[in-house]
């Protein structure tokens, strides 16, 4: 297997990295995409529909139908998550009714998610520790200034 051209050649080791990677030989897909699972951190800076960051394109390239229907297409993933992207979740909402091939579709790109966490909790409490530290740090001074 060359590379770029110049007679360069990918090891083997790395030729065989890649199949396990993408599952090469599985009957059901590869074991790392089934047990590696993708951290995202709040969810906050990412979109759902736009960013590549469940898969290898974003989900507006791979599911282009169901993007051209959602009333969300600017959403990010946090708020999307917190509405809930399960089954009857609020964070499906379209334009008008789906047929059947389309609600195939949002389970295809609903079981993208089986692997993603989305650390929401972590950004409210760091938001809400941030008075706290100002607080502590006015009572602090206020407090030094008598002694």
């Amino acid at each position: 297997m060359e590379v770029g051209g110049r007679g360069r050649s990918v090891s083997s080791w790395w030729r065989e990295i890649t199949k396990i990677k993408d599952g090469v030989g599985e009957i059901d897909g590869g074991w790392f995409e089934e047990r590696a699972s993708k951290v995202i951190g709040d969810g906050t800076n990412t979109f759902f529909w736009l960013d590549r960051w469940a898969g290898d394109v974003p989900l507006c390239w791979r599911f282009a139908r169901l993007f051209d229907l959602t009333t969300n297409e600017f959403s990010i993933v946090a708020d999307m998550c917190a509405l809930g992207w399960e089954v009857g979740g609020e964070a499906w909402s379209w334009r008008r009714r789906l047929w059947v091939w389309e609600e195939e579709m949002v389970e295809e790109c609903r079981i993208l998610f089986n692997n993603v966490a989305v650390h929401i909790a972590s950004y409210h409490a760091l938001i809400s520790m941030v008075p706290l530290i100002f607080m502590q740090h006015s009572i602090l001074s206020s407090i030094s200034r008598f002694l």
